[in-house]
């Protein structure tokens, strides 16, 4: 593990020159890694992945092909998002593959969430190795894995899809340039590598997407009902001159229902829980302190609009003790 160490003499990045530094240092270490080979990415479109590509496309260029994995966890709108971005402006090789059903069928009943987390970790790389026989001279699987990520591994507190190595039989070699990172240092490299502010600033979202938002089993209704509430918060936190000013914000529908009334009759539906904190690296996080007003406008929408919905809360709890995520 000492290759996932961060070194104690390393310098947080913080600046222009660090970050133009480093990224010189890595574009060097990836051509020498890399050759003339192919190398496949998981593409999300969250900041780290992208700077990796960034990175890659700065060491490597067409060697580098992007896969953009729809597995039916994704934000409203992020899969067209992603592929305007990546695609149709920054002329990235890009490979869109829908495997939502795949990835529903696999989870479904399922309902401890690190089981969750490595049956969608286990479905990424056999998409990736599916995709990696369609083309030719591929030899490197790249990743956006940051330091929290190992950090949360190694001590058990969750399980990450980024991280544990690949198994046995699949050929290919890791290729993780951001790994000691922290998310702000991500966030440093993105600016200096040129990224727009839209992609670099953009909060974080886990590797299983909504799947560790929807709590316990998942099924579609409830998966949407995230959906559809996340767009809301999202959409008004962007209206009262929030986005980009939070950290994290986002939606969460546990799998157990409370009574009700809506239209005068009984009703039997889920909550809506909503998680906003502040973080510098995401190893600690505070709340933030919602104005009333916004919260009683964010809960009106979310219980009109979101099907199966009848509550909304605020979840106060910072880290420690609890997780950015619930699961």
């Amino acid at each position: 593990m000492a290759a996932n160490k961060r070194p104690e003499s390393m310098e947080r990045i913080t600046t222009e020159a660090l970050a133009q530094s480093f990224i010189h240092e890595q574009v060097k270490a990836l051509q020498e890694q890399i050759g003339d080979k192919k190398v496949l990415l998981a593409l999300s479109g969250g900041v780290d992945s992208s700077v990796v590509a960034a990175l890659l496309i700065k060491a490597v260029g067409k060697q580098l092909v992007c896969v953009h994995v729809n597995h039916g966890l994704l934000r409203k709108g992020e899969p067209e998002q992603v592929i305007k971005v990546f695609r149709d402006e920054m002329d990235a090789n890009l490979i869109y593959v829908d495997a939502v059903d795949r990835f529903l069928d696999k989870l479904a009943g399922v309902d401890d969430p690190e089981t969750k987390r490595k049956i969608i970790g286990k479905e990424f790389i056999e998409v990736f190795a599916e995709e990696a026989a369609k083309q030719d001279g591929i030899s490197f699987l790249a990743q956006g894995t940051i330091y929290p990520d190992i950090i949360e591994s190694d001590k058990g507190v969750k399980a990450h899809h980024n991280v544990g190595g690949l198994p046995e039989g699949l050929n290919f070699e890791l290729v993780e340039p951001v790994k000691l990172l922290y998310k702000d240092e991500v966030r440093v490299v993105g600016k200096a590598l040129g990224l727009p502010d839209n992609m670099v600033f953009r909060q974080p979202f886990p590797g299983p997407g909504l799947g560790v938002r929807c709590t316990g089993a998942i099924t579609r209704d409830r998966l949407e009902a995230v959906r559809e509430s996340d767009a809301i918060l999202r959409e008004e936190f962007a209206a009262a001159g929030l986005e980009g000013k939070v950290w994290q914000y986002f939606t969460i529908v546990p799998d157990y229902k409370s009574t009700g009334v809506i239209d005068g009759k009984r009703s039997w539906d889920w909550p809506v829980i909503i998680r906003a904190v502040n973080t510098r690296d995401a190893m600690s996080a505070t709340i933030e302190e919602l104005p009333y007003a916004l919260l009683h406008k964010i809960t009106a929408r979310i219980v009109s609009e979101v099907k199966g919905v009848n509550r909304v809360l605020y979840d106060l709890t910072p880290k420690p003790t609890g997780t950015i995520e619930w699961e």
